[in-house]
């Protein structure tokens, strides 16, 4: 299956197949490299490792706390050793912080060579890979360095979610509802029933999720208007992933957070742009239903507030909101008051 964009493509398969040589054969590369974690490298890799000629395998720790400039330098001293060119390839391999952080690599050394990303991840898979946003955390704040680039292309094999534990896999499936909840009311019908243990669906969902970030994106390609309301969920859940992230000993995923703060969000959403309370409690219990209850209680709202106002959408000092009007549609740049915020908190907290 092949989404095409104005400047790349999306290939779903299950696997990597000839779809991925083809269009590796018909490119000029001096090398290549391909980025991996090591969990990644120790589990998807081989199914990739006799399709590629020669290559050069860079390795980084998982997980979002390596995320960062150090990490970042690492691989930029990795291709500078390896004598990486602009005439070279870099393959990320993997969930979300090795395709932002990868990009984001690639981009900038020698001021751009090209990428492809290969998202191991649901989460990835339905959202970090399309779009062209990439970056690194700083001081833990979320993806407050980065750029917007375009791979030159995305490979997606739904083969790797078999890789995924569970709890990853439902971490993801927070971005496949929130595509529902802002844009497409039919979907967020189906996949609200979806049962993630027996699902044999992946592929025709991710292609729908992936073509609603799509039709977003090709319309607002920088997030200057339109895109905002991608970030539904996410100035909440941003904030609370970071505090999660300094203080639980297992923190938040991704999706977990964003959950949150979507529910959060949606509350807020009733509370100024229209939302009926009907649709208020039909996300809520969907949400409660996927993902297990966080004690917010443990979160001062100074902290809170004070990571909210580093959001990238702010102006003005504003902190700026994407809020649904209904299931299916959402509104962006809409301002709410910090008493707001605390009363979503503790609707949250009272579920």
């Amino acid at each position: 299956m092949i989404i095409a964009q104005s400047t790349y493509s999306i290939f779903i398969e299950s696997k990597p197949n000839a779809v991925f040589t083809e269009w590796l054969s018909t490119q000029s590369y001096d090398q290549i490299f391909i980025l991996c974690d090591e969990h990644t490298e120790a589990l998807c890799y081989p199914a990739l490792a006799n399709l590629i000629p020669e290559h050069t395998i860079i390795t980084i720790p998982p997980g979002e706390s390596f995320k960062s400039i150090h990490t970042c330098t690492a691989i930029w001293e990795e291709l500078s050793s390896n004598l990486a060119t602009r005439k070279s390839l870099l393959i990320n391999l993997g969930g979300g912080v090795i395709g932002d952080m990868g990009g984001f690599a690639a981009a900038t050394f020698k001021r751009g060579f090209d990428f492809i990303q290969m998202p191991t991840t649901l989460l990835a898979q339905v959202d970090a890979s399309v779009g062209g946003k990439l970056g690194i955390d700083l001081q833990d704040l979320k993806n407050l360095i980065g750029v917007f680039k375009n791979p030159n292309a995305v490979f997606i094999c739904t083969d790797f979610l078999q890789t995924l534990p569970k709890r990853q896999l439902r971490s993801g499936f927070a971005e496949v509802l929130k595509h529902g909840m802002i844009y497409s009311k039919p979907y967020w019908q189906q996949v609200s029933q979806i049962d993630i243990d027996t699902c044999t669906e992946w592929p025709e969902i991710i292609a729908q999720s992936v073509r609603i970030k799509s039709a977003v994106v090709e319309r607002d390609p920088l997030e200057s208007g339109l895109r905002k309301i991608l970030n539904f969920g996410h100035t909440i859940g941003h904030a609370i992933e970071t505090i999660s992230l300094r203080m639980d000993e297992d923190p938040l995923l991704h999706g977990e957070a964003i959950a949150i703060g979507m529910i959060c969000e949606a509350y807020l959403s009733a509370q100024v742009a229209g939302l009926t309370q009907e649709a208020l409690t039909e996300i809520t219990n969907v949400l409660m239903r996927y993902f297990e209850h966080y004690d917010v209680s443990k979160i001062s709202m100074e902290e809170l507030m004070e990571i909210m106002a580093q959001d990238k959408k702010n102006e003005q000092q504003q902190i700026r909101f994407s809020l649904l009007e209904s299931i299916g549609a959402c509104g962006y740049d809409l301002l709410v008051t910090e008493q707001h915020i605390h009363d979503a908190l503790q609707f949250y907290k009272g579920l």
